[in-house]
């Protein structure tokens, strides 16, 4: 089993998530493997990670970042490096508890039809105001996009090989896994948990990154933005149209001279806003697919800490100086991912 723990500035979080983990799988019946992902940390995270990968190197696995890419490359890197039947994606910071990670494990153990367990918040413990953005952003992405996206659902999950084999043939440059884990569907039992206090620090997800990282995901898994903006073009044409008749006939027929610099003037202003409004609609989408086009990596690992087999697999050695092969994720040649 693999938990798979992306790390920002988690320096004074990793070790007592690895003591906590080691301790509630103790007498269970995985062998875990961990697989750290430092994303450009700032902070002395990555030392932290080299100690703990010194005193167990064969079971724990240290991705290092050449910079911050983001918590979803993290994700991405961390599957590409998971070795396990079962993969967990669980935070450093202990939110989300090792041992319901145990739970989501045994629960797939016990249920050969299931291929996910996926933890949903039922209960937040963020203000009112950001729980009640988060609730309207479900509601709009599942009533814009073809797939359901569960109200409260995180990355905190554990699933089958076959799960991140699928997750991983998908080489989006613009990663949003919430949307991609609905998408490549297979059976998913979703449990209620409540998130711990963290251990140490505080959330590196403000409200603008959160907002941006919602506007990504509506235009990752919806093109009904585009279609409202066509909606709304087509519908003001036809109030023009109509206003020009109804102008024609009053100065023919009637004789009524139409005046209203001012009208005329927050007309031009009203349709000109909703003109850029529609070109910033398309610059969205054009923009991802000028990057994903570029076909840029989806992270560049300076280190790679890990055991690695020999051709005698009797035989192991370190990879502490982190110029292994296939350290770099590519975008995919034909939509699958070779590592």
């Amino acid at each position: 089993m693999t938990l798979v723990v992306p790390c920002y500035n988690e320096e004074d979080n990793v070790l007592p998530f690895y003591q906590t983990a080691c301790k509630d799988f103790e007498n269970s019946p995985y062998t875990l493997q961990f697989v750290f992902v430092d994303d450009g940390s700032r902070d002395q995270t990555l030392s932290h990670l080299k100690e703990i990968y010194a005193s167990d190197p064969s079971h724990v696995t240290v991705v290092s970042f050449s910079r911050n890419f983001g918590k979803e490359s993290a994700i991405y890197a961390g599957l590409q490096h998971s070795c396990g039947e079962l993969i967990t994606l669980i935070d450093a910071d202990l939110q989300q508890p090792p041992a319901l990670a145990r739970q989501m494990a045994d629960h797939l153990l016990a249920h050969p039809d299931d291929d996910c367990v996926a933890m949903y918040q039922e209960e937040r413990r963020e203000g009112k105001v950001l729980s009640a953005f988060k609730h309207m952003f479900y509601k709009l992405i599942n009533s814009m996009s073809d797939v359901r996206f569960m109200q409260g659902a995180s990355d905190f999950r554990t699933f089958r090989r076959s799960v991140a084999d699928a997750i991983l043939s998908m080489g989006e440059y613009h990663r949003f896994s919430k949307g991609i884990f609905s998408w490549v569907g297979f059976q998913t039992f979703y449990m209620p948990y409540t998130p711990q206090a963290r251990n140490s620090g505080e959330s590196k997800w403000s409200f603008l990154k959160l907002f941006r990282y919602a506007i990504d995901g509506i235009v990752a898994f919806s093109v009904a933005p585009l279609k409202i903006a066509n909606w709304f073009g087509v519908i003001s044409a036809l109030a023009a149209f109509v206003y020009a008749i109804v102008v024609i006939i009053q100065k023919i027929f009637f004789s009524i001279a139409v005046s209203g610099y001012a009208t005329i003037v927050i007309l031009i202003m009203f349709f000109g806003g909703v003109q850029l409004i529609t070109f910033g609609i398309l610059g969205e989408y054009l923009a991802r697919t000028y990057l994903q086009v570029k076909r840029r990596p989806i992270y560049l690992a300076k280190q790679v800490f890990r055991m690695v087999q020999t051709e005698n697999d009797d035989l192991s050695k370190h990879a502490a100086d982190g110029k292994e092969v296939n350290t770099v994720a590519n975008l995919p040649q034909s939509g699958n991912i070779d590592f």
